[in-house]
């Protein structure tokens, strides 16, 4: 009877994940609320720009890098639902709407073991990693032929590891 009651205990204590599910729910809202504020932000900076026929000094690249920065946030977001939704699927119980949506397999959402999880949440985490590269790019400074060789391969490593990654990702 006490071992009985030792594994219910134990088999239920796996609720504890709910915290991570429901504050992950929260943090990927807060990023996607501020992600959203820093396009508002880009869009009122340019609509100003537009107005008053100032031309700042990378102008353009204040742009860009600000509309990178909110898909950075917007790419770690959707990590936290991923995270948040393959959490409680492996933990607590299948999610019941995705299931009613009827293609449960093909499903972005859809988590049946840890390694797909673990696998679902690296390849975003590479192509925040991608996004971030690319923001970072964009205020460097090239001032000698090496830095543009460097420049040069690093693209080339990128590539070959995105493309590794996705010949990983269809075995």
């Amino acid at each position: 009877m006490l071992e009985k009651l030792f594994e219910k205990a134990i088999w239920n204590s796996r609720f504890i994940v709910v915290l991570a599910v429901i504050f992950g729910l929260i943090g990927a809202f807060i990023l996607f609320i501020v992600a959203s504020m820093d396009i508002w932000g880009v869009a009122v900076y340019t609509f100003n720009t537009i107005i008053t026929h100032a031309h700042p000094d990378k102008f353009h690249e204040d742009i860009v890098s600000g509309i990178i920065g909110a898909i950075d946030l917007y790419l770690i977001a959707i990590v936290m639902f991923i995270f948040s939704f393959g959490v409680y699927e492996l933990f607590v119980s299948n999610i019941d709407a995705a299931d009613a949506d009827g293609d449960v397999e093909n499903s972005l959402l859809a988590i049946h073991s840890l390694d797909q999880l673990k696998d679902k949440i690296a390849k975003v985490i590479v192509m925040v990693l991608v996004v971030s590269f690319f923001q970072k790019v964009l205020h460097m400074n090239y001032n000698t032929p090496l830095d543009m060789m460097y420049f040069a391969l690093s693209i080339t490593a990128l590539a070959v590891g995105l493309y590794f990654l996705g010949k990983v990702g269809k075995k």
